[in-house]
């Protein structure tokens, strides 16, 4: 017994050392499929983000060529859960958590043309939702500021823009309707969520000269998207066209 058992153990370092060439060498070919299948999504994603430009925002007037190489860059479908992921580049919101939305591609465009901004300039976007219109001005200025009321979207954005690396914008959670008075004054502001009447907080922290797009009007129904500059203190106002966002809401005191 001593023999065989001695035999067998001779043999057992070899068999030990093919078994594990084999699986080095399936997790070889396994890898080299997944980076493969990887690389393919990725190539079809930045193919559906520049039909995207081109036929929904470039195609409807957007003309401004830092805008329209920052919405080809920045992968939209990141930012939205796995179940509508398929639909990320389409031409339409989408549903994010508590019962928010991504905006239309379209219209981050729209919007963030508007507001004209400038490297070096200092922005701030009223209602951060998945991060995403955060990301898109993240290529055009490195100071991005953005406020998120709902507690879990404003962490669940802050998570999602430092794993794809726009570490430099800030997130606050609080009350868009405040605004970041720290930061202030600001060249420009987004508001994302709809209004019945300009926030008052908002338009003292824009800086003279400054530009701020804001959906103004009854806030269950439609709005009509208004570009309000500050001169001599103040409001200019132009109206662009008719949206449909969510409600700004105040956070209860």
């Amino acid at each position: 017994m001593n023999d065989i058992r001695g035999k067998m153990e001779m043999k057992h370092p070899k068999n030990l050392k093919a078994g594990v060439g084999v699986c080095i060498f399936v997790l070889a070919v396994l890898a080299l499929f997944c980076r493969a299948d990887l690389k393919k999504t990725q190539n079809t994603y930045a193919e559906q983000r520049n039909q995207m430009v081109e036929e929904q925002i470039k195609n409807r007037g957007v003309s401004d060529s830092r805008v329209l190489d920052a919405m080809r860059e920045v992968p939209r479908h990141l930012f939205i859960d796995e179940p509508y992921r398929h639909l990320a580049y389409a031409d339409h919101p989408l549903p994010i958590q508590a019962q928010q939305t991504i905006s239309q591609p379209y219209i981050v465009g729209l919007m963030t043309e508007a507001v004209q901004v400038q490297k070096g300039d200092k922005v701030l976007e009223v209602g951060t939702g998945s991060g995403y219109q955060a990301a898109v001005l993240a290529h055009l200025t490195v100071h991005v500021y953005s406020i998120e009321i709902i507690k879990e979207l404003a962490e669940k954005a802050r998570q999602t823009l430092k794993k794809i690396g726009y570490d430099q914008v800030k997130i606050k959670w609080g009350d868009g309707n405040l605004g970041w008075e720290e930061h202030a004054p600001y060249d420009a502001i987004i508001v994302t969520a709809a209004s019945r009447k300009m926030p008052p907080a908002l338009f003292e922290q824009l800086k003279e000269g400054g530009l701020m797009v804001i959906p103004i009007g009854n806030p269950s129904s439609f709005q009509i998207l208004t570009l309000i500059e500050k001169k001599q203190g103040k409001p200019v106002r132009k109206e662009m066209i008719g949206v449909r966002f969510v409600p700004m809401t105040e956070r209860k005191r």
